[in-house]
């Protein structure tokens, strides 16, 4: 039983830190452009304006996502509450992949947003 809980516990971080960072970047992303903290792509890093539109964006997906994983996650962590620890660690392992998965994705949909927002200067379109 101890292991499933360390997995539970485990399988809940990723959702807790995208709700908790999403939440961070649309109430107030990094002050300054930097190369260590924040959502740092090219295009985000243009300017100002580029920099705080990419983390607001990123930040509401981040934050629904999380929102809709997290419960998700308790689910089918307590699907296999009372199994071998085998099967807890497959669910365990899967889960955070698929998280993985979910706290990249949003990379996408920002990146065409700043697209279609700023030019390849950073300058806001008409």
């Amino acid at each position: 039983m101890n292991f499933w809980v360390f997995m539970f516990t485990m399988s809940l971080f990723i959702p807790l830190i995208m709700i908790g960072f999403g939440s961070y970047f649309v109430k107030k992303a990094p002050s300054k452009i930097n190369a260590i903290f924040g959502y740092r792509t090219n295009m985000s890093m243009k300017n100002q304006d580029t920099w705080k539109f990419a983390h607001n964006y990123c930040g509401k997906l981040w934050q629904t996502l999380g929102l809709i994983m997290l419960p998700l996650s308790a689910c089918a962590m307590l699907f296999v509450a009372e199994k071998e620890a085998y099967h807890i660690s497959i669910c365990g392992c899967t889960l955070v992949i698929i998280q993985m998965i979910f706290l990249a994705w949003p990379i996408i949909p920002t990146e065409k947003a700043l697209r279609k927002n700023f030019d390849k200067n950073g300058s806001r379109k008409k």
